[in-house]
C-alpha cells in the first residue's frame, strides 16, 4: 500500500488535519524535519544511477540547490 506525506504550513491546518485523519479512522505518524529529510534522501538514493562516480563536492551542489 502507498502512503502519503503532506505537510501542513500553519499549526491550525495540523490540527485540523490530523483530527480529520482521526475521525477518519486513518492512521497517521508524526514526523520531525530530520525524519522528512531522511525520507527525501532515501527516496533520491533509490534512484541514482550507481554506474557512476560522483566528487562530494559535486554531489552537494547538487543537495544544495533543491
Amino acid at each position: 500500500m502507498k502512503a502519503l506525506v503532506i505537510q501542513p504550513k500553519t499549526s491550525s491546518e495540523y490540527k485540523f488535519l490530523s483530527g480529520l485523519l482521526s475521525k477518519l479512522g486513518v492512521k497517521s505518524t508524526d514526523l520531525s524535519t530530520e525524519e522528512i529529510e531522511d525520507l527525501g534522501m532515501s527516496r533520491l538514493l533509490r534512484n541514482v544511477d550507481r554506474s557512476k562516480k560522483v566528487s562530494k563536492d559535486e554531489m552537494m551542489k547538487i543537495l544544495n540547490a533543491k
